[in-house]
């Protein structure tokens, strides 16, 4: 399969899946790898808005760790692959 070089949604889907799977994998070897774990957390707490009918609430956070990192790092090689 080869992939066009503007298809951005398969690269931000295997980002993500790159992440998710480098922070679990991260997490699995926490006790033989402490450095893994290692992140950072940047974002926005949650505020809401209360406009009597509706309540909106608004967020985002994102939290990274090294295992996550290179998950991502591995995603976009494997996109360049493909």
């Amino acid at each position: 399969m080869r992939v066009k070089s503007n298809d951005s949604f398969v690269l931000m889907v295997l980002i993500l899946v790159g992440a998710i799977l480098g922070s679990l994998i991260g997490a699995a070897l926490n006790d033989v790898l402490p450095i893994l774990n290692f992140g950072k957390s940047i974002g926005v707490d949650p505020f809401v808005v209360d406009l009597n009918v509706v309540v909106i609430t608004f967020g985002f956070k994102l939290s990274l760790n090294l295992a996550g990192i290179i998950g991502i790092v591995l995603a976009f090689l494997i996109y360049r692959k493909l």
